[in-house]
């Protein structure tokens, strides 16, 4: 059974860092690309970073860039999402999502920045 679940969030001021875990299960997650999405209350899903199965190549989307690493553990099946000088803007909750045979979502994990 195919499994993605998210953990780290939390709430953090201004400036803060936090980390994001997104462990997988039940394929081979080394052959697939990564993606993080962030989605803030009333707008739509946002594609926050990518990270490549092999090669581990990197995108991020021009509002984090400089500010979060996306990175991978093929040993560990596990994906993260660092995030360095946190504003207020960067409040969403947070998914992981691969497309293996289809695309698999996990359940989320909230990111609040805030004073």
């Amino acid at each position: 059974q195919v499994q993605l679940v998210e953990s780290g969030g939390g709430t953090v001021q201004p400036g803060g860092s936090l980390r994001l875990s997104c462990a997988t299960a039940g394929f081979d997650f080394s052959r697939y690309t990564g993606v993080w999405y962030r989605q803030a209350a009333g707008k739509e899903r946002e594609l926050v970073a990518t990270i490549t199965g092999i090669s581990g190549s990197r995108k991020y989307a021009n509002s984090v860039k400089g500010r979060f690493t996306i990175s991978r553990d093929n040993a560990k099946n596990t994906m993260f999402l660092q995030m360095n000088s946190l504003k207020p803007e960067d409040t969403a909750v947070y998914y992981c999502y691969v497309l293996f045979d289809i695309g698999y979502w996990g359940q989320g994990t909230q990111v609040t920045v805030s004073s």
